[in-house]
């Protein structure tokens, strides 16, 4: 069948966070080149999302295309049980040095985000049970998001995640701290971190390990906190000894403006997980990196084994694409290109600060965020996007923007332009 069928997409495809009986709209993708999407009308949509952040190269670089057909005639995929490959040690060969200021040495591979973050927390279990030591708790800030597998879930926002609603009696109890208030670029105030510490000076026997989104928090709200609040994290998770996890998830691969956005705070993360724009967007594939001191007491306890094995870890597709797409950004100028669309995206929404449903607009590196005084009707402010020529995909009060790294001056106009012409509608907002 050549025509898409969107009858049966909407009687029988669940889509990510969705209604089966009242499915959300979806537009038909049938071809996608740098950053623009092509409908099955033809139409043609600037993307503003980037495919949930991963595509930062845009679409059908023919590099990462060449990557692909290379390994697929070669193999696309077998068992890492037991077996090893090329772009599976190419591709670890390169994470380790890039986090070689780190000392994270030792990478797991692994499908999602998500499930990297699985991984990051069995590590530090049993990094515990192998020093014959048994903990209670992970200590994390609220806002937080860290995905939608069960482990992530309970380490994310217990307020307002969307979670919450259908999970909060089954999920472990985690420890949640304040939400960081001095913003990126305010003025620190070393109270900021008062909830924190006193939570960690009161469970630090009982904390397996410290988890946070660096700089910025993405679904809890796309806030950006100030860097000396991750330092001084950083600086109580070695006072107490407790290993320190940084999910660079959404922020990792230069989208703040630093290959990490841990940098910005001058700190070394005992666990790291990675995923999204790991492969250019092409694939699936996260990775969670440790020290070798971690490793190593896991490797040499009593269960002489780290118990997590996903059948398509280590898939060579995946890795040879992630091996390109991170050649790709070396041999860019990445820096120049991000601080291009930070001031551009700085200067067109600047615009919209003192429109009447705006409360606030945040910037940092190629991530731009129009923070509305009322939830958006997302069927709704998606139709006229798509009307409008430009895909672009809110949430909760939120319209946000983190193009592909490739977008020009143009487009990021008009994806603002766009933006500016839909606060003018009341009927894309709700009341309450």
């Amino acid at each position: 069948m050549n025509k898409l069928d969107l009858i049966f997409d909407q009687q029988h495809i669940w889509h990510p966070y969705s209604s089966i009986s009242k499915p959300i709209a979806c537009y038909p993708v049938i071809y996608a080149k740098g950053i623009y999407l092509t409908l099955s009308n033809k139409k043609k949509l600037i993307d503003g999302m980037s495919s949930w952040w991963s595509v930062i190269h845009g679409y059908n670089h023919p590099r990462l295309n060449r990557a692909l057909r290379k390994q697929i005639n070669k193999v696309s995929h077998v068992m890492f049980g037991g077996i090893t490959h090329k772009p599976a040690i190419n591709l670890c060969r390169k994470l380790v040095q890039i986090a070689s200021k780190s000392n994270l040495e030792c990478v797991f591979l692994s499908d999602s985000g998500s499930v990297s973050i699985e991984v990051a927390m069995k590590m530090a279990i049993q990094y515990w049970q192998a020093l014959g030591k048994k903990k209670k708790f992970f200590l994390t800030i609220k806002g937080g998001y860290h995905g939608d597998t069960f482990f992530a879930m309970s380490v994310s926002d217990p307020d307002n995640s969307f979670h919450n609603i259908y999970y909060d009696n089954i999920l472990i109890k985690n420890l949640f701290a304040n939400a960081p208030k001095i913003n990126f670029f305010e003025k620190w105030d070393k109270n900021d971190v008062n909830s924190f510490k006193k939570l960690i000076s009161d469970h630090y026997s009982d904390i397996i390990a410290i988890i946070i989104e660096p700089i910025v928090q993405g679904v809890g709200g796309m806030k950006f906190y100030h860097p000396n609040y991750l330092k001084e994290v950083k600086n109580l998770s070695i006072l107490y000894q407790i290993p320190l996890i940084i999910d660079e998830i959404a922020t990792g691969f230069c989208r703040t403006g630093k290959f990490f956005a841990h940098e910005y705070a001058n700190i070394q993360p005992d666990i790291l997980c990675i995923g999204k724009a790991l492969t250019g967007g092409m694939l699936t594939l996260s990775a969670t990196l440790t020290t070798r001191n971690i490793a190593e007491t896991i490797s040499n306890g009593k269960s002489r084994c780290f118990m997590h094995g996903p059948t398509f870890m280590g898939n060579p597709l995946s890795c040879s694409v992630a091996v390109e797409s991170i050649n790709i950004i070396q041999d860019s100028n990445w820096k120049n290109q991000i601080i291009t669309i930070e001031k551009q995206l700085k200067y067109y929404l600047s615009f919209l600060k003192n429109h009447r449903r705006v409360r606030e607009v945040r910037v940092l590196g190629a991530i731009g965020v129009v923070e509305c005084t009322h939830f958006i009707q997302l069927t709704l402010i998606q139709r006229f996007f798509v009307e409008k020529g430009v895909w672009i995909r809110p949430f909760k009060n939120l319209i946000y923007l983190v193009p592909a790294f490739i977008i020009s001056h143009k487009e990021i106009k008009k994806l603002v332009h766009i933006i500016h012409l839909s606060l003018d509608y009341d009927i894309f907002f709700e009341n309450k």
